[in-house]
């Protein structure tokens, strides 16, 4: 680590000083330094808590950081637009150490950022409106730790509103049903996140997922109004399940083949 960046990282903690302000969650000589920043954004209206985790990888300050954010106030989307932000901004500096420029430019823009993000979000919201509604069949492999990824499975599912079925068995399914920009949000989700256990117990990401089928919602298919979890279903159970729900077809293109 040069001697720029352990100067920078003396400012971030004497700059935020408090309990839990600042932490240093990981530093590898292969992958770089992480490190988290829990800072209060004052608007007219309240404070906004923010969790800004920032990785500086091996190269850094030469190559900018890369940026998550997450605040109990705000929506998954909002933190991901805030997020984009950040990077653009991250991107646009010149090479030299930018944490706390970062937050400062975070804190002091704030109001306007979270501006452009509603105006997005309704942007977003009026483009899914004119998508319609979407159906996608996916095929999991496995389950290790079941009870955390059923858990997590429908966490997702809340948050992007998608409904629908996961079928926990032989074979293991999930049916979603929503606005198409959010079914691609859980499939990215469901494969960059480390969502199960391998054989040594160790988290690990889900390698083995197959998207069998994302199509637009047909007449041919019933809109499904709740995400339900769904166990230890015989195959005539499972082809009942998908009767009820209107996609009797997908069993009958798709999952004769898994067996």
């Amino acid at each position: 680590m040069s001697e720029e960046v352990l100067d920078e990282l003396s400012v971030l903690s004497a700059v935020f000083c408090g309990k839990d302000e600042f932490q240093v969650i990981e530093d590898s000589a292969e992958t770089g330094l992480v490190c988290r920043i829990h800072t209060l954004v004052q608007t007219d209206e309240k404070e906004t808590p923010l969790n800004l985790t920032f990785h500086l990888p091996r190269g850094y300050p030469d190559a900018p950081p890369d940026v998550s954010i997450s605040s109990s106030e705000l929506s998954r989307k909002q933190c991901q637009e805030l997020k984009e932000m950040v990077v653009n901004k991250a991107r646009s500096l010149q090479a030299r150490p930018m944490v706390h420029e970062l937050v400062m430019w975070l804190q002091h823009n704030f109001s306007d950022l979270m501006a452009t993000s509603d105006v997005l979000q309704s942007q977003n919201t009026a483009d899914g409106e004119a998508e319609g509604v979407w159906t996608a069949l996916l095929h999991l492999d496995h389950m290790r730790s079941k009870a955390k990824y059923i858990k997590l499975i429908e966490k997702w599912t809340a948050e992007l509103r998608l409904t629908g079925r996961l079928f926990v068995g032989k074979p293991i399914l999930i049916l979603l049903q929503g606005e198409r920009r959010s079914i691609k949000e859980y499939i990215h989700l469901q494969r960059t996140v480390k969502v199960d256990v391998d054989s040594s117990g160790k988290r690990c990401k889900e390698k083995m997922m197959s998207v069998l089928c994302e199509i637009p919602l047909s007449e041919d298919f019933e809109r499904i109004s709740t995400f339900e979890v769904k166990e230890a279903l015989s195959l005539e159970d499972l082809r009942k399940e998908f009767d009820e729900v209107g996609a009797l077809k997908l069993y009958q293109e798709f999952v004769p083949s898994l067996q």
